[in-house]
């Protein structure tokens, strides 16, 4: 992928010395896209260059009047800002894109956009919606007819539906149906043998793993994800496979080397522009302080993720962040301040449609 970028770049240098016609304008989105696809794996989904590529193919896309061969830039902008934090913004992208699939009767665009809708929905903690977007992207995906898709968005949008639908499956309260999608996502990213799209597969399991805490399973994955993001140099997998490999440290009782990588990982993956997920990892982080006895600690690093929520709008895990404090307030003696928390708890849950038998919690 780092190769594939700097050719890209070269051929941008050599394509800025011909005529500026349509003809070289078509052709610079096209490398364009390409280039924007080799950088979400190399320098992270979020990272500014990937941005700075999409932004200008969108630019060129418009000029040509938005054919629908290239339905992947609105998607790889949606992306771009959903891994940002700017989830409003994103999920303006992903309706504009659905919408002009529908009129254009467009199949490939119809699965990006429900693709990005659905998983936008769920870190908003729209799971039921949610569920539905993701159930329509991996019906209506055909391996024959869309196969360029995974060329030109950087991976097979139908697998990280599956991957995606896991965690949504697992807050509706279906937890061994979500560990079927995600090894079948999984599974299928190995006989791609598509690295980008493994990676992806492998992180969106190893964070499911972390919820329903099958420690010994996670271990297992993150390993794999580990390899599969150093041999690639894929910064943003890496920095989460560094997470969750400090949170299988942490549920071993190694909670010195554990918090250290939960902390080196969080830094990493906002080093690459990324804010998505930073909530969950915080409270990790904060469970591990709990157990290291560090109550305090915990309570400002949750503090510190319920600032983001409020920022950002990814929702999915607010409930149990709440609930999170709670236990920790009440373990302070703070009775009241902590049955106010699990009521905001309960009915956050209730309009995300959780299941009043389980929660989101890591063990």
């Amino acid at each position: 992928m780092a190769e594939a970028a700097a050719q890209l770049y070269k051929g941008l240098d050599q394509l800025a010395l011909l005529p500026d016609n349509r003809e070289r304008q078509r052709q610079e989105l096209e490398l364009r896209i390409g280039l924007a696809a080799s950088l979400q794996a190399v320098k992270g989904q979020a990272a500014l260059e990937t941005g700075d590529a999409y932004a200008r193919a969108r630019e060129l896309w418009e000029q040509l009047g938005s054919p629908s061969e290239f339905l992947q830039v609105p998607y790889g902008q949606s992306r771009y800002h959903v891994n940002r934090g700017e989830l409003d913004l994103a999920q303006r992208l992903d309706e504009d894109l659905l919408r002009l699939s529908r009129q254009r009767n467009d199949s490939g665009g119809l699965v990006l956009g429900h693709t990005s809708f659905g998983v936008g929905l769920f870190y908003t903690g729209r799971h039921a919606v949610s569920q539905s977007h993701l159930e329509k992207a991996i019906a209506q995906y055909d391996p024959i007819s869309h196969c360029s898709l995974v060329r030109q968005t950087g991976t097979r949008p139908d697998v990280q539906a599956q991957a995606v639908l896991g965690s949504v499956l697992f807050c509706l309260g279906y937890p061994d149906r979500a560990l079927a999608r995600s090894n079948a996502a999984i599974a299928e990213a190995r006989r791609l043998a598509h690295p980008p799209t493994l990676a992806q597969s492998l992180a969106n399991g190893a964070r499911l793993l972390s919820l329903v805490g099958d420690n010994a399973a996670l271990g297992n994955w993150v390993d794999q994800l580990i390899a599969v993001t150093t041999a690639q140099g894929f910064a943003h997998w890496g920095a989460q496979g560094t997470i969750y490999r400090g949170w299988v440290k942490v549920m071993n009782g190694d909670l010195a080397e554990g918090i250290s990588l939960l902390r080196s990982g969080s830094t990493a993956s906002r080093a690459t522009g990324a804010e998505l997920w930073m909530p969950y990892y915080i409270a990790l982080l904060a469970r591990a302080c709990e157990f290291g006895g560090q109550i305090e600690e915990a309570v400002t690093r949750l503090d510190d993720a319920l600032q983001m929520v409020e920022r950002t709008g990814e929702r999915w895990f607010l409930a149990e962040l709440y609930r999170q404090k709670g236990e920790l307030l009440l373990r302070q003696g703070h009775s009241e301040a902590a049955e106010e928390l699990y009521r905001k708890a309960l009915s956050i849950a209730e309009g995300q449609e959780w299941p009043s038998s389980g929660n989101c919690a890591p063990p």
